[in-house]
């Protein structure tokens, strides 16, 4: 599959990590190709974190801090929806995936005028968005990711990986999509 957008030169925050997935060219390519001359925020950046609570606020400054030191020219709203997708994807796999995988990653591709967001965990089971009981505090983290991935103009999905467990992503418009 041929690649248009940035270059991969690869870029860590914590831990020296990176990489780029192939569903981030699809992703890409869904929400259509980015210039041949990547800009100057473009790339993709990996990082580990350990799967408890505490991740959740790490990973939510992690990524903010990231979109900000690149310049990223990101609509305040959607950056908001997207902060709140990371810390909903990082508490799944705290609160779901801990079990299987002590450790979890999220990553973040900028391109021209998109960014995707990912986490990644080593357990097997696939999670659905489901409608859940009003009454329960709890458990719509999926569903809000989806409303609020789909109200942006992006897209979001879930998929396995080689070792047996999943990535969960969404890729947003950096403007709002008239």
């Amino acid at each position: 599959m041929a690649r248009s957008g940035p270059s991969h030169s690869q870029h860590s925050l914590l831990d020296g990590q990176c990489s780029a997935s192939e569903s981030w060219c699809r992703t890409m390519e869904s929400l259509g190709s980015a210039p041949a001359d990547p800009v100057s925020y473009e790339g993709v950046w990996r990082f580990t974190a350990p799967a408890v609570e505490a991740s959740v606020p790490s990973a939510r400054h992690a990524v903010r801090d990231l979109l900000g030191r690149q310049g990223v020219p990101i609509e305040d709203d959607i950056l908001q929806g997207l902060l709140l997708i990371v810390s909903e994807l990082v508490t799944n796999a705290v609160k779901h995936a801990a079990l299987l995988s002590p450790e979890l990653a999220v990553e973040v591709a900028i391109a021209a005028d998109w960014v995707r967001v990912s986490v990644e965990d080593n357990h097997p089971y696939r999670p659905t968005a489901l409608e859940t009981d009003y009454a329960q505090t709890g458990g719509r983290g999926l569903l809000l990711v989806k409303v609020v991935t789909a109200e942006a103009g992006g897209t979001c999905d879930v998929e396995h990986t080689a070792s047996g467990g999943k990535i969960i992503w969404a890729a947003l418009p950096l403007k709002t999509q008239l």
